[in-house]
């Protein structure tokens, strides 16, 4: 824990990005494509408390539309392809850059969660 009483955000968030446990780093978050595991398989984390609710979705299309708007941009002063063959381009690599970026982004927000003890992830109450 740092100073103000927070578990270690860096660690956590790369995990998150993984698609791993933010506790241990080794453990599945996610039992199918976004379903999160209820609890780590490896260290007994619970992680039925988070909630990411709609944050991935708005992350993933931020950095989508951005990333698409540059390439659209380059790809046409680049090589003016015909607007068909641009559409279907950029909409399936719009398509695959979403996928794989929302289950990543999911797994940030959950690690954040996790490090700042939000929601469901409250701090264990220490012994007398």
């Amino acid at each position: 824990m740092n100073a103000a009483g927070d578990r270690p955000m860096k660690p956590a968030v790369w995990n998150g990005l993984r698609r791993k446990c933010p506790n241990c780093g080794e453990g599945h978050l996610f039992e199918g494509y976004l379903k999160t595991a209820p609890a780590c398989d490896v260290c007994g984390q619970d992680l039925s408390g988070h909630r990411a609710d709609d944050g991935p979705a708005y992350l993933t299309i931020l950095v989508v539309g951005h990333i698409m708007g540059f390439v659209m941009h380059f790809v046409w002063v680049s090589f003016r392809p015909e607007p068909w063959v641009m559409a279907t381009g950029l909409t399936a690599l719009c398509v695959a850059l979403a996928l794989y970026l929302l289950p990543r982004l999911k797994g940030m927000i959950i690690a954040i969660q996790w490090a700042k003890f939000m929601h469901g992830f409250k701090a264990l109450k220490a012994n007398p």
